[in-house]
């Protein structure tokens, strides 16, 4: 009897034990925000996974939704029970600062067994390369990996969307790898926009005969999406200047590295002049970092039809894009979200009309506040006709009217996202200004802002390789405006005259 209960006991602590590891395999989902909309909608925002480690990548198949973790990892959501499982883990992941397991893209249309799409940095030799890697979805894992291409990849500029159109052409967003030689050149796969078959071949009917290339001139495309008319969208970070929307179309060249954003200065609209190129539909400036895209065409939430969501990471927002009816322009926008979630990397947008957001906030470049200690996660918003009586809400955000003298507002929106609104950096990728030789020297401080740097010195020990873009294009006061509240903040005290940084930009 005794052996028996020892049995007993000795089977319930296995099955509790069984209980807890299933029970971590589920997701509770959790409502965390509500938002009034102007017209008197209301949105409900969930939490559906945390805890996760930079979903980087998504997509769905059926009522699960399929996403990447920068580090190697596919994972799958079952939204019906909120069951969450991996699927594969890679290997030969290179992840460091933007690099690692990218992009996915499901093939639609097939009842069983579809093609799964990744992208992924990987090394060979010295090298960093970009891969693009086909898989066979099972249910519960992905087999069958055959390497349908491989580009250049860098430890940045790496692009990586992807998109599988209902005829299974591929389409893939590569980056330039901080080489300003590659998207200019239509001979090679870097900047470009790439069109190829599920098989990895080259479609008859790509706009190059022979070519994967469908249209180039792209510095570090983060977004793609295509309608339901087959319009191609894009999100691209600029340098310093202007971040883009861009309407994809066979042949165009989108100017990137001869012209950043709109054709508004005089050596752009020089350059246009002779080479035809396409500009945004909408840009930015200041640069917001926008990464995930994806076109809402349906009718859960009304005033958000035919619209493009946009995650971005610099501002840390959700933004509604509204275009018109021929899709060629962006109309109106309106923000959500500003640092209330932190980084979020994508979007996407289930059949039922559902939005689903993943947020990136222990990669390489957390902003003040993040990580949380529920981060990584994925969120869900919905549209809902009402709201539980005396519940709080947020409402979207007022756009921000910037102050062309007001320095921590400049600060805020040109330099805070690399070097920290504490003045701080990133070790090993932005450095410090507290304690800088060059802010404590004002024409090394004005050449630096007018000049940029190549990135590549050391500051107390530490090695940094990132280059900073020039942002002459700003004010010589919105210029001494910086300048004067980081020597406040972060240096020697000492105020300039906006004079002194005329005289050095003639002199320059």
């Amino acid at each position: 009897m005794t052996g028996i209960r020892h049995y007993l006991a000795f089977l319930s602590i296995i099955l509790l034990i069984s209980c807890q590891k299933e029970s971590q395999e589920f997701q509770r989902t959790k409502i965390v925000d509500y938002v009034k909309l102007k017209e008197g909608s209301y949105l409900e925002v969930s939490s559906v996974a945390e805890g996760l480690d930079v979903p980087w990548g998504m997509d769905h198949w059926g009522n699960k939704i399929i996403f990447t973790e920068i580090t190697g990892a596919v994972k799958q959501l079952d939204l019906s029970t909120g069951r969450l499982s991996t699927l594969l883990v890679l290997d030969d992941v290179f992840q460091k600062r933007t690099t690692g397991l990218l992009d996915i893209a499901i093939q639609k249309g097939k009842e069983t067994n579809p093609y799964v799409l990744l992208n992924y940095t990987s090394q060979e030799g010295s090298e960093v390369v970009s891969n693009l890697v086909r898989y066979t979805y099972t249910g519960d894992a992905l087999i069958a990996p055959k390497k349908l291409l491989i580009v250049r990849g860098y430890t940045g500029h790496n692009g990586a969307r992807l998109f599988i159109d209902d005829q299974d052409v591929v389409y893939w967003a590569t980056g330039d790898v901080a080489d300003n030689t590659q998207a200019q050149d239509s001979l090679t796969l870097n900047g470009k926009i790439l069109r190829l078959d599920i098989n990895g071949g080259i479609p008859e009917d790509n706009p190059i005969q022979g070519s994967y290339v469908f249209s180039w001139g792209f510095r570090n495309m983060q977004g793609l999406t295509m309608d339901e008319r087959g319009n191609i969208f894009t999100s691209e970070h600029g340098d310093a200047i202007e971040d883009e929307i861009n309407l994809i179309q066979a042949l165009h060249n989108y100017g990137w590295p001869l012209i950043e954003g709109k054709h508004d200065t005089t050596d752009e609209l020089t350059i246009s002049d002779s080479i035809c190129f396409s500009q945004p539909i909408k840009s930015w400036t200041p640069v917001i970092a926008p990464a995930g895209l994806a076109h809402y065409a349906g009718d859960q939430i009304l005033s958000w039809k035919n619209t493009l969501l946009l995650g971005t990471l610099k501002s840390q927002t959700f933004r509604v894009l509204s275009l018109n009816s021929e899709r060629t322009q962006v109309t109106n926008e309106k923000v959500f979200f500003s640092d209330r979630y932190g980084r979020i990397r994508d979007v996407l947008v289930l059949p039922n009309g559902d939005v689903f957001i993943s947020t990136s906030n222990r990669d390489w470049n957390p902003q003040p506040g993040f990580p949380l200690g529920v981060d990584d996660r994925i969120l869900r918003i919905r549209g809902v006709s009402s709201i539980p009586n005396d519940v709080e809400y947020i409402v979207e955000d007022e756009p921000e009217v910037i102050g062309s003298e007001d320095g921590k507002v400049l600060y805020k929106n040109y330099c805070a996202s690399c070097h920290k609104e504490d003045g701080k950096g990133v070790s090993g990728n932005f450095p410090p200004l507290r304690g800088s030789r060059r802010i404590n020297n004002t024409s090394l401080f004005i050449d630096v802002l007018l000049n940029g740097t190549n990135g590549k010195e050391e500051i107390n020990g530490v090695k940094y390789n990132q280059p900073m873009a020039s942002f002459a294009f700003l004010k010589d006061n919105e210029l001494s405006a910086i300048i004067n509240y980081v020597n406040m903040e972060f240096g020697n005290g000492r105020q300039i005259l906006t004079k002194e940084v005329t005289n050095y930009r003639k002199k320059d």
